[in-house]
């Protein structure tokens, strides 16, 4: 039935049965009429008509009478009495009417084969007299999560996975990327990780009336990786193993004449290993020529390297600053799924390179519209948690935030660069004791800049609830039994986290992990939590967010820095607004340890230092 049909494949051509319209139809409401009898109307001769007689009412879409040739607008008559009219304007034949295959003729065609049905066509191939239509089957895709460690998603309505237990999700986002190419998927149950089980599930699903077969994990060569074996076993293993990062354990196999596909278990190598491989499969399976994301060029917010050998998807935040887009990159990783809900696009980074300088020009795919890239703030500087409030806030005003935590020193030089609209920064002159702007005149002194107050904040030490180490100060952190995380090279937090040292006479280097790094407060949190380090410094809003507790040692400025050149684009404009707002402040609130007195408010740069 065509009511069904759409995002179905046509198998045939679709020739119309009945030409659109097929009867002469009333383009207005009004009075059909035949057009001679309308010749030589004017302002100063009126033509007088009478109904039924040289003039039938008539309403939009009816057939008109016979003899009739067009159609008065009801607006451009001037009635005498019940029966009879005038008009002032001649007709020309056929004028508001749409006339027997206006839109098309019986016989002609209306879609080619191996067409993707949509709404707008539905409507055409019911006008044209088309009731059933045939329809290439749709690829059935049989998907099997492997893993003993994995819990299925309905199973835990009462609470959270178990440690060391994993809630399977590759399937579900599987499931909906099969659907968007017209696939039909089924999830099976969760296999444990046993050959002769694995095995079986392939077995089962090449036989019955799948197209194609997908076992997700176990793609790998780990002892409980199955997958290779079972396929060998079964048919034959064609490629184990891909010049692709992430996806290099893919598997491409066949099974009884049906392709079987052994992907990654870690999200982001699953995700783009089926992207890559599975998609083209199922296109192919339906005459569908390979679907191909639109691309723009953008400039490199910072070098990316990458390993000789493997051609790596590289995940980044888009915006526009000028007339240049601005290519932000997000943390690499496997298993990191939110780098694919939070990218902007993609670039492929060739096998035979080692990477993509800084300020490079790259080809990037879009994973959005380019309207929104156009819509996108970009940010680079200081990390801190406010800055999710901001993206959330701005949504509703059809903005987007992209940002990138470098650091506040890396963000004035981001800003020198001209590669954000804004930099976040909280570096303090411990000389003067005051905020940013001895660090704006040094390194960015060429460029006119506002700098507009965020917040106040606490910063101190992030420890375990209880605080087990009995962490009370600065020399602490020179125990034998304290493992220190640090944040990197830049951040303000290093540069406040040195002035105490300094202050209480402490070498770094008898710091033990001092070398370690995170870019992010919420990093050095759960490398807290997870018992990586015993004591980080960071916000508070971090430590509450992540159940730890919170030792004071200051309480900082956080601005946002920003050329004078984007003060008056309507972007910044919002944004200021937004934060500004008493909805925006109070959220800041809620997070613990933030003061927003001052937020929004300009500092103006100070005559002396």
């Amino acid at each position: 039935m065509v009511e069904e049909a759409r995002g179905r494949v046509t198998a045939i051509p679709v020739y119309a049965k009945l030409s659109s319209p097929h009867f002469h139809t009333a383009a207005m409401d009004g009075f059909a009429v035949r057009s001679r009898d309308t010749f030589g109307a004017g302002p100063d001769s009126p033509i007088l008509l009478e109904i039924g007689l040289n003039a039938w009412p008539i309403n939009t879409g009816l057939p008109i009478p016979d003899s009739t040739d067009a159609v008065i607008m009801i607006e451009n008559v001037n009635f005498l009495n019940e029966v009879a009219f005038e008009i002032e304007k001649a007709l020309v034949p056929w004028e508001n009417v749409r006339r027997v295959g206006e839109d098309f003729v019986a016989s002609e065609m209306i879609l080619p084969a191996r067409h993707v049905v949509t709404a707008y066509e539905q409507g055409a191939l019911l006008s044209g007299g088309i009731y059933h239509l045939q329809v290439i089957e749709k690829p059935r895709v049989l998907l099997i999560p492997t893993g003993s460690e994995l819990v299925a998603p309905d199973s835990l309505e009462s609470g959270d996975p178990a440690p060391g237990r994993v809630v399977e999700f590759n399937t579900i986002i599987l499931s909906g990327l099969v659907e968007n190419v017209g696939g039909a998927a089924v999830r099976h149950p969760i296999v444990p990780d046993q050959f002769d089980l694995i095995k079986d599930a392939i077995l089962a699903g090449v036989r019955s009336d799948f197209h194609l077969v997908v076992v997700n994990a176990g793609s790998s060569a780990g002892s409980e990786d199955y997958t290779a074996a079972a396929i060998r076993e079964l048919g034959e293993v064609l490629v184990h193993g891909v010049a692709m990062m992430p996806g290099k354990p893919t598997i491409l196999g066949v099974v009884e004449d049906k392709p079987v596909i052994g992907n990654p278990g870690y999200p982001v190598s699953s995700i783009l290993s089926f992207e890559v491989f599975g998609l083209p499969v199922l296109e192919a399976m339906q005459g569908l020529p390979s679907h191909c994301r639109p691309t723009i060029t953008a400039l490199t917010a910072r070098k990316i390297p990458s390993k000789l050998g493997r051609e790596e998807f590289f995940r980044v935040k888009l915006g526009k600053v000028g007339d240049r887009v601005i290519a932000a990159p997000l943390p690499r990783g496997a298993g990191s799924i939110t780098t694919l809900t939070r990218a902007d696009g993609i670039i492929r980074i060739p096998a035979r390179t080692e990477g993509i300088e800084q300020a490079a020009l790259v080809k990037v795919e879009l994973l959005r519209p380019s309207e929104a890239i156009d819509r996108t703030v970009v940010i680079i500087g200081s990390h801190d948690l406010t800055l999710d409030l901001l993206a959330d806030e701005l949504i509703p005003h059809n903005l987007f935030l992209s940002s990138s935590h470098v650091g506040s020193l890396g963000g004035l030089l981001a800003l020198k660069k001209r590669t954000a609209h804004i930099a976040t920064s909280h570096l303090l002159d411990v000389k003067t004791g005051l905020y940013n702007w001895s660090y704006i005149r040094k390194y960015i002194g060429d460029i006119p800049v506002k700098v507009i107050h965020g917040v106040m904040r606490e910063q101190g030490f992030i420890v375990l609830k209880g605080n087990p180490k009995s962490i009370g100060g600065f020399e602490d952190l020179i125990r034998e039994d304290v493992t220190f995380i640090n944040r990197q090279a830049g951040a303000g937090t290093r540069v406040l986290l040195d002035y105490h040292l300094e202050l209480a006479g402490i070498d770094p280097q008898q710091v033990k992990g001092y070398q370690m790094e995170e870019y992010t407060h919420t990093s050095v949190a759960v490398a807290v939590l997870s018992g990586v380090a015993d004591v980080g410094m960071g916000v508070l809003a971090a430590a509450r967010a992540l159940g730890l507790d919170f030792l004071p040692v200051a309480t900082e400025q956080y601005d946002l820095v920003i050329p004078e050149e984007f003060m008056n684009d309507e972007k910044m404009v919002t944004l200021l607004e937004v934060i500004r707002t008493p909805a925006f402040k109070k959220r800041v609130l809620a997070l613990g340890g933030y003061g927003v007195e001052r937020t929004g408010d300009e500092i103006p740069e100070p005559t002396t230092m």
